[in-house]
């Protein structure tokens, strides 16, 4: 280094030195006290935390810096202060913001080595610099440092200032302060350091571009061994400790700060937008392990589809996990919509809703029978989905096949407003694309959104009534409004629970139900256990059909496995109401044994099977079964056990194939929706 330079640096050094004793010998109290201080309350990063207090996002401040509040008291490592205060400012307690001595010792250090080897700034001197982002190199501003930091000394305590070098110092890039620096370069909050973190992160902030770890990992290597080597000189670290710290690989690049649940995150801060932190309901362990499955469950779909779930808490109403899209960075797959809040078709799932109300108004009861053939209402005639009519079958079967005449059935006696009021009180915001609600809502025919049915499904699993959903923590508890009465809502848990799980899947453990809209545009599949309540969607996001997408074959199994990763086992669901009728058709009171809707014009001269008789005891020998019946119109479809197994027939005596040993039931449906049906049982 040229001799010239150094020695003029070393006379302006000298002079600040006597220039700073002077003020403090002479106490020169005016010229601090009018010091025009730089603020000390600079924006920091919003952040949005989960319900233990965990960080889930981070927003950059204004200049794209990720500066985060300071840590609290016990917040970071001591060791780490420790190495901080023995290599930057040793009299960091004891001066008044300008260290005299550490002057004397820089200046003569750098004139006995022609070098600069330490420097004389205080921690509250480069506070003052880090504040103003002003010069070291420069007469006036070495002396406006001086100023700052002794105006800082009298009206902060020494806690207060540690906090705002801790709070701006950089570390690299767009990072400053501790905490932006252990999650950026080691994935942490401060709390614990290893010796080799504690010293990186002390050299770091001298010089924060030329000692970056991912980009200049020879430089500071070695300015971290520099910090190990004299914390051990200075008994701050073991000996044993400085080596094992210098073996310690450095961190190869930046880790991207957390990015959980994104959309709500977005919610949470648009709703308040002032606020610096966030604190959600959610769980973050959770929310990270179920993200991935649904980004998986999506590329499985296809290149275009979205999936979305929201994890509830039946019992308090707390969201624990809410994933809006299947990337949110993901552009073919608009990863940016959140589909947990976007208005679509529900399909199937709303059907629990009008049979729990049919059970509640003593219209039906899970063991009544219902007809399921063609029917008009006016100028509307639904169908089934498979476009298949199963003749006769019970309330608890209608359900389970998610069949669409027994239903509107049903809603055309309960009334399509009284269905709407019932959603509403449950904390559903129904949306109708004209003004009167028809029959068709019972099949999907009204917008609701993901959190609107899982709010549903939480109230079904609260005996129909349940607390509303929230996502802020801290939000009181609110309870909904009674949907349906608690026998009600268990009988519609206990047949939904009987539908067959997922291959692979455990079977009576969940109540749930699936759903597929109009078009193949929406597959859903929505359940509780006794404990919480999951709701998955898939489908795209702009509302293309995906042809071949059903809920029970889409979505239904990545509920499941919902289910598995948010806990071990499931809680059992509840025991039924003391009040609940539990019996079969035949011991039923009469008017229950058998709907009728209002205005339905029954057919007559339906099939009649008059072989095998009803509760016939058979052992066909061949594997196969033979039918004769009488009446009906051909062609002619046969049921055992709810399943076609032979359709188009237009003979009055066949064949088919033998069910399984046991009881059976067998219903021959003709091609006007009439039917026949015995029981029998083959040995």
């Amino acid at each position: 280094m040229p001799r010239k330079p150094l020695f003029a640096r070393t006379l302006i050094a000298v002079a600040l030195v006597l220039y700073a004793g002077a003020l403090l010998r002479d106490g020169a109290d005016a010229w601090v006290a009018a010091t025009d201080l730089p603020p000390v309350l600079a924006e920091t990063s919003v952040e949005v935390r989960d319900r233990d207090g965990r960080l889930m996002r981070a927003y950059p401040v204004a200049d794209g810096l990720m500066r985060l509040s300071p840590p609290v008291a016990g917040g970071v490592d001591p060791r780490f202060v420790a190495m901080l205060m023995a290599y930057e400012d040793k009299r960091f307690a004891r001066h008044s913001g300008v260290d005299p001595r550490a002057m004397i010792r820089a200046v003569g250090q750098a004139l006995w080595n022609g070098r600069a080897v330490s420097g004389g700034s205080t921690l509250t001197m480069q506070v003052a610099r880090l504040l103003e982002d002003g010069s070291t190199g420069r007469w006036s501003g070495k002396l406006r440092q001086i100023r700052v930091a002794l105006a800082l000394e009298r009206r902060l305590d020494k806690a207060s200032i540690l906090s705002l070098y801790l709070t701006h110092a950089p570390y690299g890039g767009n990072i400053e302060g501790i905490r932006a620096a252990t999650l950026a370069w080691f994935g942490k909050e401060p709390g614990r350091l290893t010796p080799a973190e504690a010293a990186l992160l002390v050299a770091l902030p001298q010089a924060p571009e030329t000692r970056r770890p991912d980009r200049h990992p020879e430089a500071a290597r070695a300015a971290r061994d520099r910090v190990l080597a004299r914390m051990r000189a200075a008994h701050v670290i073991t000996a044993e400790e400085a080596e094992g710290a210098a073996r310690a690989p450095l961190p190869r690049a930046m880790r991207p700060f957390p990015m959980l649940a994104p959309h709500l995150a977005d919610r949470a801060h648009a709703a308040d937008p002032l606020a610096r932190r966030v604190d959600l309901t959610l769980d973050a362990d959770l929310q990270a392990r179920l993200e991935p499955l649904l980004r998986e469950a999506a590329e499985q779909a296809g290149p275009q589809v979205s999936a979305a779930l929201v994890v509830a808490d039946h019992r308090s109403g707390d969201i624990l996990a809410s994933v809006g899209s299947a990337g949110y960075g993901d552009g073919l797959r608009q990863g940016y919509v959140d589909m947990t809040v976007a208005l679509r078709s529900p399909g199937s799932t709303l059907k629990p809703v009008v049979y729990g109300l049919a059970f509640d108004q003593g219209l039906a009861h899970p063991e009544t029978l219902i007809h399921d053939g063609p029917v008009m209402f006016g100028r509307y005639a639904p169908r089934n989905f498979d476009g298949l009519y199963r003749g006769d079958v019970t309330i608890r079967h209608a359900l389970q096949m998610s069949l669409n005449i027994p239903v509107v059935k049903l809603t055309r006696d309960l009334g399509p407003a009284r269905v709407m009021a019932a959603l509403r009180r449950a904390g559903v915001d129904p949306q109708l694309s004209g003004g009167t609600p028809g029959l068709a809502i019972a099949l999907g025919g009204v917008g609701v959104t993901l959190e609107d049915l899982v709010q549903l499904y939480a109230a079904l699993a609260e005996g129909g009534q349940g607390p509303l959903l929230r996502w802020r923590a801290g939000e009181p508890m609110a309870e909904g409004a009674g949907v349906i009465s608690d026998t009600a809502a268990w009988q519609v848990g206990d047949i939904l629970r009987g539908l067959t799980p997922p291959p692979g899947a455990p079977a009576r453990v969940l109540a749930y139900k699936t759903g597929t809209s109009y078009g193949h545009r929406d597959a859903w599949a929505v359940g509780y256990d006794g404990a919480h309540v999951i709701g998955v969607w898939m489908g795209r996001a702009d509302g293309t059909p995906v042809p071949g997408a059903f809920g029970g074959e889409l979505a239904a199994p990545v509920l499941f496995e919902a289910f598995g990763r948010l806990k071990t086992a499931f809680d059992p669901l509840p025991p039924p109401p003391p009040a609940t009728v539990i019996t079969t058709t035949a011991n039923l009171p009469q008017p229950l044994r058998r709907y009728r809707p209002r205005g339905e014009v029954v057919q007559s001269e339906g099939p009649k099977l008059t072989f095998p008789p009803d509760g016939a005891r058979l052992a066909p020998g061949d594997g196969r079964l033979t039918l004769k019946l009488n009446g009906g119109a051909a062609p002619f479809t046969v049921l055992a056990n709810g399943a076609a197994v032979e359709t188009g027939i237009y003979g009055r005596e066949f064949d088919i194939p033998a069910p399984g040993r046991g009881f059976s039931t067998l219903v021959v449906v003709d091609r006007e929706g009439r039917s026949s049906r015995v029981s029998v049982e083959l040995q």
